[in-house]
């Protein structure tokens, strides 16, 4: 029998511009550029880590930014349509600000009792801040731009878009060990049986034909793994499934395996450690481009062969 997942790990989207992409979620949205890496399986494409200030599951966005024209994406079913961090109920205000003085248009909703706020980043892919009072995660960075006091507490939740709900339903279910919370306008909210700090993943079906992978777009979902021998567990249990998980792929700062539920979103699952200071010391993580050991023979290939990226402009205080 697999273990209940605590929840998410990280997602992984794929941006366009590198020193946009990294300005706006460094420079506007306060966090941490934690990892500055390629991606292992496309070298000449940097690989990016945002975070709370240690890098600590849960709290990671991660991107791919395609710098090839003509890799845009198209949002569809087999997607995940948006994901959600979570701030404390009084910072909305603080949010709701910020976002606006840097000309990103924001819209305020209720969902199941609590205020979202919904906006875009500059790629197009869709985010959420939710107020909750909510068991967060997540370690103040210092050197945000964001008062520690409003600062994102990592991940809330993420919304994966469907063309029916029924496959995916019994993956989260039948797999995962998530349960059917609630139910409202056509969405279907599912929290792991562990709860805690992100372990909501809402469904929503959309029409019809499965989106196109690009930018724009969210590659992957990843949820977490404790341990090396859970994480054998889960890939058993998704292949009792009939489902064909990947072997284990070495990732240098986790073990991961990959599947693509039925409903066409690839889930992955990362194990907790050994984390973002396997390479680097704690103070300064993000500062330098990191390479694996099978891939610093190349380093100087490599690097001639990345887009310019001048670093993330940090943004301005704010109280």
């Amino acid at each position: 029998m697999s273990p209940d997942t605590p929840g998410l790990h990280h997602v992984t989207a794929i941006a366009g511009d590198p020193q946009d992409n990294a300005d706006f979620y460094v420079g506007t949205l306060g966090l941490r550029l934690v990892k500055r890496t390629v991606n292992h399986d496309d070298t000449g494409t940097y690989h990016f880590y945002f975070g709370d200030g240690e890098g600590t599951p849960g709290t990671n966005i991660t991107f791919f930014p395609w710098t090839d024209r003509g890799r845009d994406g198209r949002f569809g079913a087999g997607q995940t349509k948006t994901t959600a961090y979570a701030i404390p109920t009084d910072s909305v205000d603080y949010w709701r600000g910020r976002l606006e003085s840097g000309g990103i248009d924001v819209e305020a909703a209720t969902r199941f009792d609590e205020t979202v706020l919904r906006f875009s980043d500059p790629d197009g892919i869709e985010l959420e801040l939710v107020a909750t009072e909510a068991e967060t995660a997540g370690t103040p960075w210092e050197d945000s731009s964001v008062p520690a006091k409003h600062q994102l507490r990592g991940f809330y939740a993420v919304t994966l878009a469907v063309d029916g709900f029924g496959p995916t339903e019994t993956i989260l279910t039948d797999v995962l060990g998530y349960e059917l919370e609630s139910e409202a306008d056509g969405r279907r909210r599912y929290r792991s049986a562990t709860g805690g700090p992100g372990s909501i993943v809402d469904l929503v079906e959309t029409d019809p034909g499965r989106g196109q992978m690009g930018v724009g777009t969210v590659h992957h979902v990843a949820f977490a793994a404790e341990s090396v021998e859970e994480q054998a567990r889960w890939r058993k249990a998704f292949a009792d499934a009939g489902l064909s998980p990947s072997e284990v792929i070495d990732r240098k700062y986790f073990q991961s395996i990959y599947v693509r539920e039925p409903g066409g979103v690839l889930f992955e699952m990362a194990t907790t450690g050994p984390g973002f200071t396997e390479d680097e010391a704690l103070d300064e993580l993000g500062e330098r481009l990191t390479l694996p050991e099978w891939l610093e023979d190349e380093r100087e290939q490599i690097e001639a062969q990345l887009p310019d990226f001048d670093g993330p402009t940090v943004g301005s205080d704010g109280d």
